[in-house]
Parts: C-alpha cells; structure tokens; sequence
C-alpha cells in the first residue's frame, strides 16, 4: 500500500548555497501524489513543482527541480532521501525560499521529523520500476548505472587525492531501514581549498564546519572529525537515493555509481526512460513491499540518531 506522512511536521535551516533563510513543512497527501514541493514565499508565487526527473534542470553541486516558468527549489537531494528510506510516496511539502535547508548536512534532520510524525497507510496499491536491461551513461571518468536486482541495492565508489578521504567503496542492500541506520546521518562534504572557488561563485554561503565535513589534506577540519570512517562514500549513497528518488516511484534496481554525482544520475534516469524495452511499472505485493527502504521502520529507529528536528 501507499503511504503518507501522518502529521505535518516543520523544519527550519539556512540554505546550504543561497545562505536564506527557510521554513519547511512537510504536510500529509493523498494515494497517487507524489512528492509536490511549493514555494510559499512572495517570489516563489506559490509554484507547484512535482518532484520528478523530468523537472531536474543543470545546476552544481545540488539537485535542482523547476516548473515551466523557471521557479524551482535547489538542494532537494536530503529531503527527498530521507522520504524515500522512510517509506514516504506521497507528501505536499511546503517552502519558504529557493533551497531547503542544509540543516546538519545530513538526512538525519528529516528522518528524525518524519518518523516522528509517523506513517499512514494509504488505500492505494504501490507501483514500482522494475530495471529489466542494464542502463549506463558516463562522463569522462564518472560512470553510473542501473542493473536488475529484485530490491534496491546501491554500490559506490570514490578516489579523492585527498588523505582523510582516498579511495572508498561500499554496496548496501536497501531493504529494511538499512538507508536510517547506515546512511542517514553521513554529512556533505568539500575540499578546503574548493570552498573559495565555491563561494566566490555564489555557491555554499551559507555552509559552516558546522554543516559540512570540510577537508584538507589528511586533516578533517568539522569539529568532532567524521561520524563514520567512510563517511564520504555514505553520503554519496545518501545523494544517490534522494536523486533517484525522482523516478517518481521505488526502484527495484541496484545502482552503481563511480565517482557519480547528482548530474549524472538525472542523466541516468532519462537515459532509463528513454528505453521502454529497459523498465517496466509493476504492483507490489506483500513479499516486494516488505523489501522497500523504510519498511518495517518505527518511531523507535530515530533514537541512534546523532541530529534532531
């Protein structure tokens, strides 16, 4: 069955890129919803803008969904992550701005709000995607890919020059609230040297050590060093579940990502949709429902949680 959030549950933060300001309120949905984010603030006019690939337009170092007419919300990648290893399909989200909050540069804010609030089950069957064909694109030496597999599963691999990060590499099975325990809290991170670049861009103004892992060289610069020796390659998994996310249903798949990042799995996802012979939407019945991120999760499981809403 689907699932909706039970209760409204509200978040505040600074956006990690604009530095704003914003209020978020994840509001319950009907069955066949979606995900719907609107923009509540003066220069959002109330845009609605469904969370789906197709919405996804070129940004860096987030996830950018847009309408028709150019107003969009940056950095939905945690949001929406946290969601989908929820076991949340349908929900209205609410925005005050242009960027969800950065909060601790983690999922684990809105985990921790989500089951919280709690889940309710919605009369309404639950369709997923099944991968049928491995799908694949690239660019230069990144690679991301979708395979068959008869639950999520998602693999990945980094190389950075950098001491405190090298080389890492993990696959996880996503059944089971695997993604709360395992992924959730893993933290964004940068280079020292690329933070400069960044802001002077008009990028990451609004980020501290405080909300991302910063590095440099062999040292970790954020107060309390790292949550898990690989954390790195954990948040990047963490991405990779929120960007795919934006299928628009749960992915029955195993991902594969090397050196990927938030680009490269939108490309992954229209090169999968472009291929009808590739995919195909299925109902699920008990057995496949029970393999889904989130499924079994209580409110319980937001007690090892390091953050807060």
């Amino acid at each position: 069955m689907q699932t909706t959030i039970s209760r409204p549950v509200t978040f505040s933060g600074t956006g990690l890129h604009s530095g704003q300001e914003v209020c978020v309120r994840i509001r319950p949905a009907p069955a066949d919803t979606g995900i719907l984010l609107r923009r509540t603030d003066p220069a959002g006019m109330g845009a609605v803008i469904p969370a789906r690939w197709t919405n996804v337009v070129e940004s860096r170092l987030c996830t950018r969904l847009e309408n028709g007419e150019g107003i969009g919300v940056s950095t939905v990648e945690h949001l929406m992550a946290a969601l989908a290893g929820c076991g949340i399909q349908n929900a209205l989200v609410d925005i005050e701005g242009p960027e969800l909050p950065i909060l601790d540069g983690s999922a684990a804010p809105f985990v921790h709000g989500i089951l919280s609030a709690g889940r309710r089950h919605l009369d309404a069957e639950l369709r997923a995607i099944r991968v049928l064909e491995p799908v694949e694109v690239r660019s230069g030496d990144a690679m991301a890919r979708l395979e068959p597999a008869p639950a999520l599963e998602i693999a990945f691999s980094i190389d950075f020059v950098d001491a405190a990060i090298g080389q890492q590499g993990l696959h996880l099975h996503m059944a089971n609230g695997t993604f709360v325990h395992e992924l959730s809290d893993s933290r964004t991170f940068c280079r020292l040297r690329d933070v400069t670049e960044m802001q002077s861009a008009g990028l990451a103004l609004g980020g501290t050590l405080e909300n991302a892992v910063v590095i440099e060289g062999d040292r970790v610069l954020s107060p309390g060093g790292l949550r898990h020796a690989d954390e790195p390659v954990r948040h990047k998994m963490l991405d990779a579940l929120g960007d795919l996310a934006l299928a628009g249903a749960p992915l029955l798949a195993r991902y594969v990502g090397l050196r990927a990042g938030h680009a490269l799995t939108a490309e992954l996802l229209r090169a999968l949709f472009a291929r009808p012979d590739a995919w195909a939407l299925e109902v699920l019945d008990d057995a496949a429902l029970d393999s889904l991120p989130g499924a079994g999760l209580e409110a319980e499981a937001v007690m090892p949680l390091r953050a807060t809403a």
